[in-house]
């Protein structure tokens, strides 16, 4: 089984499309494809550079780079300093996020850190303690930042309420 079918999504497609057209050899994977995967249960600790795709649903402490993309799996927990084109967090990250891309957060993200990136994808319930930037904007900074919806139900229990209106609580 190739490493690269671990993907998901719009890289499983292309890999699977890319593979039925024209075998690749087998040491060197498709464009895009995935090249490393980090399961969970997983721990590595040092600086991780890479070309092409990884995921990481393990743990990681230290660096990362990447000429290509970064996928955090839900499982996933980041203690680095992140530099890359495009990174996908559904997991946790602490420490700064730097795309030349974008970056994405889904629902379970966790972000402990400053993100820079040129476009921000944030889908309901994604939670960020950090700064966020977003160079090369020009005054129009929510062109390039997209809301989107969880799925999910939305929470009334969270939601502030009220109280104490018309009446003194301290009395």
């Amino acid at each position: 089984m190739a490493i690269s079918s671990f993907g998901r999504g719009r890289d499983a497609e292309y890999d699977a499309k890319s593979s039925a057209s024209t075998p690749a050899p087998s040491s060197s994977p498709a464009p895009g494809g995935l090249t490393a995967f980090i399961d969970q249960g997983s721990e590595f600790e040092g600086k991780l550079s890479f070309r092409d795709t990884v995921r990481i649903d393990g743990k990681f402490r230290g660096e990362i780079a990447s000429e290509n993309s970064l996928i955090v799996g839900e499982s996933g927990e980041i203690d680095a300093e992140i530099h890359s084109k495009t990174v996908s967090i559904s997991g946790t990250v602490h420490g700064n996020v730097i795309a030349q891309h974008k970056v994405v957060l889904h629902k379970t993200a966790l972000v402990n850190g400053d993100i820079e990136a040129p476009t921000l994808v944030v889908e309901e319930g994604a939670k960020v303690s950090g700064k966020i930037t977003m160079p090369g904007s020009t005054g129009k900074a929510s062109a390039n930042l997209k809301a989107v919806p969880g799925g999910g139900e939305s929470k009334k229990g969270g939601e502030s309420k009220k109280g104490g209106e018309g009446k003194d609580s301290d009395a």
